[in-house]
């Protein structure tokens, strides 16, 4: 493997400008998607679909936010390839722009009632468009964390997307807060537009910020052989159980954290009557606490080893999988944040947390962005979308709109993390937990 790790004063050096950029391209990952997945939930039903009865409206909105995992995998995939060949600040750059910019254009879009099933169509190709940007950005900002940072601080370092996406969750949430704590007519009318439109200024200052970054001593190490490799087909052929790991706790990660973030809101608001500003109020106080955990689960990564967080990550959920329910039917305002917060601010953020070191550790730097690109996003696609969706569809067929089906779900994934957990490729070759 032809890599090398930078020097401590190297990193140090590199770090002041690498940090800001990954954090504030991760934040606008998670806080343009955590927007999305809320007025799915929340408002695009009447919106975008008014023609369809009122649970149909729901359903048909929150698919249009499972469609944009169906371009996170060709995001992965392509920028990902091209992370390997060009170097990663480049592709970081044109997703970011990409991603943003679609964004943006959700805010400008006409409704149903203005423009008809033009409407619809037009949100689903942004929401396409924006996938494909999404699909490459939290990987590639992985690999430029855990490739800028001395091996001691891998943990830390590796953590920076993770507490880029919770600060990103914070942000959207608060917002969402305060939008659906306002009159109905607003949100539904020119308020929800509000934060979309807030892209283009976000956009503005990341790309600004990622212009001074500095490209990872491993890529460069292996630059000059890069346009002559074929990172998919190395990738494929010499590190498939590599990629295997990753897209394993990807389907788990990514399905429980995603019912979690977007389902819960719309299970509390169409099941079980609870005003929609008391689940967003209660997924801003858990990213609160998220914001401090992720810090803590790097530095514990650290200590520990990545694979241990990430496995007590996986066999945390199952535990959390019927008490989070019970916690949110009981309808105290105060109960359903303690749930949100065990959930949102602290197991999901841990496993995220450690999982940029873990899974950027499984491939050599020739073939880093591809793996974590492809795998991360081919294993997205198989759940992070689905997910809300499935779980929205068991709860209605189920008697009383119980919510057994949604907890076993939780299981499924909770031993999913764990599995892969278990088979870190490289804990044998260097000895690491």
């Amino acid at each position: 493997m032809a890599s090398v790790a930078p020097t401590e004063t190297g990193t140090r050096r590199s770090a002041r400008g690498v940090g800001p950029a990954v954090v504030i391209g991760s934040a606008l990952e998670w806080f343009d998607f955590y927007l999305y997945a809320s007025m799915a939930a929340l408002v695009f039903g009447k919106v975008f679909f008014p023609a369809a009865s009122t649970t149909a409206a729901t359903m048909a909105a929150v698919a249009t936010f499972a469609v944009g995992f169906l371009a996170r995998p060709v995001g992965g995939i392509l920028f990902g390839a091209f992370g390997d060949r060009i170097g990663r600040k480049r592709v970081l750059s044109l997703t970011f722009l990409l991603m943003g910019a679609s964004s943006a254009g959700i805010g400008l879009l006409p409704t149903y009632a203005s423009v008809g099933i033009a409407a619809p169509l037009l949100l689903v190709v942004l929401r396409l468009l924006q996938g494909l940007g999404a699909g490459a950005e939290f990987g590639s900002a992985i690999a430029v964390a855990y490739e800028h940072a001395d091996p001691a601080r891998r943990g830390r370092q590796g953590a920076w997307p993770a507490l880029g996406v919770n600060i990103g969750l914070l942000v959207s949430s608060l917002t969402v807060a305060a939008l659906t704590s306002m009159d109905k007519e607003f949100l539904h009318g020119f308020g929800w537009r509000i934060p979309f439109l807030l892209s283009f200024a976000l956009v503005g200052v990341g790309l600004w910020v990622r212009r001074g970054m500095p490209e990872t001593p491993e890529f460069e190490a292996v630059a000059r052989k890069a346009r002559k490799r074929a990172p998919l087909v190395q990738l494929v052929r010499g590190n498939w159980r590599a990629l295997a790991v990753v897209m394993v706790i990807t389907i788990g990660y990514n399905g429980v954290s995603y019912i979690f973030k977007t389902f819960s809101l719309a299970y509390l608001t169409n099941y079980r009557n609870v005003p929609a500003n008391i689940g967003a109020l209660g997924i801003s106080i858990a990213s609160f606490f998220a914001i401090v955990t992720v810090p803590l689960a790097g530095r514990l990564a650290d200590r520990i080893g990545a694979r241990t967080v990430v496995l007590a990550g996986g066999v945390a959920t199952v535990a959390l999988a019927f008490p989070f329910f019970w916690l949110l039917d009981t309808g105290a305002s105060w109960l359903i944040w303690i749930g949100l917060v065990c959930a949102t601010g602290i197991v999901v953020p841990a496993m995220l947390s450690a999982q940029g070191a873990f899974l950027a550790r499984q491939f050599p730097a020739e073939v880093r962005s591809s793996g974590l690109g492809t795998g991360r996003e081919v294993g997205g696609a198989l759940s992070g979308g689905l997910a809300p969706l499935s779980a929205l569809a068991l709860v209605q067929a189920a008697p009383g709109h119980g919510t057994w089906g949604v907890s076993l779900l939780f299981v499924g994934g909770g031993l999913l993390i764990a599995v892969g957990a278990c088979f870190d490729q490289r804990r044998s070759a260097t000895g690491m937990n």
